[in-house]
């Protein structure tokens, strides 16, 4: 859908798992879903978060498989690997920085979120944006975003020193420009009990 792009709110997640249900229907899928979904701090919340593959400008997947089976669209959608040039070895899985791609041992291949290509190639909405019902996946318009939120939409995210770049946007407090995200911020730094 020419003009709509893909936003994140995991402060609008409401655990239902719609969005688990409506990918499994995606037909590229093959029945399994490819959102990610978590708890966010499980001992202490029920809080959860879904995520969908942020489709890196520089996808570091693709850049660490030694079968180039991880091919970035002119879209700028990142698919799932080549079925038949993908051989299970799990670099991408290492290498994503949020932890997106998943190896499926059954189907011998790397699959991830491919933005519901089946459908958005000829003007559709992605499934699990469709069914959200609160928004915390959407896949709209910019100007619908900038009318009904107060977050801003980032498509920029720090991990150390690396800077990465997305299509999917994620949705951050007003005033932010970039998402910094640091391993060390969620470590335990107290005295073992």
């Amino acid at each position: 859908m020419f003009g709509y792009e893909f936003y994140v709110d995991t402060s609008r997640c409401i655990g239902c798992q719609a969005c688990v249900e409506a990918c499994e229907e995606c037909d590229t899928h093959r029945g399994v879903s490819m959102i990610n979904f978590d708890y966010i701090d499980r001992p202490g919340s029920i809080a959860t978060a879904a995520f969908v593959c942020f489709h890196c400008e520089d996808p570091t997947c693709a850049q660490v498989c030694p079968a180039d089976a991880i091919k970035k669209g002119v879209d700028g959608i990142v698919q799932s690997a080549l079925k038949a040039r993908c051989i299970g070895c799990s670099n991408c899985v290492l290498a994503c920085p949020f932890g997106i791609p998943k190896i499926f041992p059954e189907y011998q291949q790397m699959m991830k979120c491919d933005m519901c290509y089946d459908r958005t190639s000829v003007g559709k909405r992605t499934m699990c944006a469709t069914v959200c019902p609160s928004q915390a996946l959407a896949y709209v318009r910019p100007e619908d975003i900038a009318r009904d939120r107060r977050e801003k939409p980032v498509s920029e995210f720090v991990f150390g020193n690396a800077r990465v770049s997305t299509k999917v946007f994620m949705m951050a407090p007003a005033g932010r420009d970039e998402i910094a995200i640091d391993v060390t911020d969620y470590m335990w730094h107290g005295e073992p009990s």
